[in-house]
């Protein structure tokens, strides 16, 4: 018997994880319109967290169900190929890059489109289309073989960077002159930062002591402080990247009405706000809004541009570390929970 894995996580408590094995679908036990894929190559970051974290109130533990409510898959971003198909147009051997739950294979249920295709599972059916939706590499002009592991680990929360920075401008910040961003060492952080350099507003950064080094270096911030600082006095949007309470009660105490707004993105102090004052920066949103204003295409156009920018540089800001199998990404998530990853570099793990 063919074996694949799955790593699963409890929900209540995510440093606790398990593997499971189970048999392999064979061809023909996949039925019209279904593809396994083998997952080849992912990145795992604090997003990730992120996912299990909020995983009950966004649905991101409905995308890979586990089979039990007490255990959950948390998703991952990467590349897997096509092993088997009953589509055509997907043969053995595709490429494709797309929302993967952390195990060696998966199921998916293709509907073609002109870059790739959307998994229709039932499941998945009324969950945002922006994870459902997969690149195969040869249709997909970003596509760099040799950039694989900036992909994996950059794309889709530079995806979130470029629509938060976006709606921030859609939205001439909100009567903001300045933006205070946390976590300003994390890789979504400082691709927002990168996306609001030359927009009118200057960009602080906040990050702990130890990590303010790093993100000076980066060259992405106007100011960097560390969270014990005071930031000065003048209207500002507050990105929170963090999750900390203690940080959000000192800035609105700081500003007061000089704090135009306060939107949460990223949870890295694994707690979500119950906090009134913040409003909650789900990127589907402004995908869909986009979309429509620009049409795909459009769209399209102008995330290339700025991801061909951000890459450009990003090789330089932080090292790739390699990690392989389902043990040593057990590893890499534990180290990920525990905070005790550093900024300049990035975990990439294969199959």
């Amino acid at each position: 018997m063919i074996s694949r894995w799955t790593v699963v996580a409890d929900r209540g408590d995510l440093t606790k994880t398990e593997v499971l094995h189970d048999e392999l679908p064979a061809a023909s036990d996949l039925s019209d319109c279904e593809v396994l894929l083998k997952v080849s190559r992912v990145g795992l970051t604090a997003n990730n967290v992120t996912y299990g974290v909020i995983g009950d109130l966004i649905g991101y533990w409905r995308f890979f169900p586990a089979g039990g409510d007490d255990q959950g898959v948390v998703p991952v971003w990467g590349f897997a190929d096509v092993v088997e198909s009953t589509v055509d147009a997907l043969a053995p051997g595709t490429r494709v890059y797309g929302y993967l739950p952390m195990a060696s294979h998966v199921v998916v249920r293709p509907k073609l489109t002109s870059s790739g295709f959307v998994d229709t599972a039932d499941h998945r059916a009324d969950l945002p289309a922006v994870y459902n939706s997969y690149l195969v590499t040869s249709q997909d002009p970003a596509y760099d073989a040799a950039l694989e592991d900036l992909q994996v680990l950059y794309r889709p929360l530079f995806l979130t960077s470029f629509l938060l920075a976006d709606q921030l401008t859609d939205n001439a910040f909100h009567g903001a002159r300045t933006v205070v961003i946390s976590s300003a060492s994390s890789k979504t952080a400082f691709g927002t930062a990168q996306c609001l350099k030359n927009a009118g507003v200057r960009v602080v950064g906040l990050t702990s002591p130890r990590n303010v080094a790093f993100t000076e270096g980066l060259g992405l911030y106007d100011t960097v402080l560390p969270y014990n600082a005071s930031v000065d006095v003048e209207p500002s949007v507050y990105l929170d990247f963090s999750g900390s309470a203690d940080v959000r009660s000192a800035l609105h105490d700081r500003l007061g009405d000089d704090l135009k707004k306060d939107i949460s993105i990223g949870l890295t102090h694994q707690a979500p706000s119950q906090d009134q004052r913040s409003e909650f920066f789900f990127a589907p949103d402004q995908l869909r809004k986009r979309t429509a204003d620009w049409g795909a295409d459009g769209l399209a156009q102008r995330f290339g541009e700025a991801w061909r920018g951000f890459t450009a540089q990003a090789g330089g800001w932080v090292s790739v570390v390699r990690h392989t199998g389902p043990e040593e990404l057990i590893d890499v998530w534990q180290a990920v929970l525990a905070g005790e990853t550093n900024p300049d570099s990035a975990d990439v793990i294969t199959f």
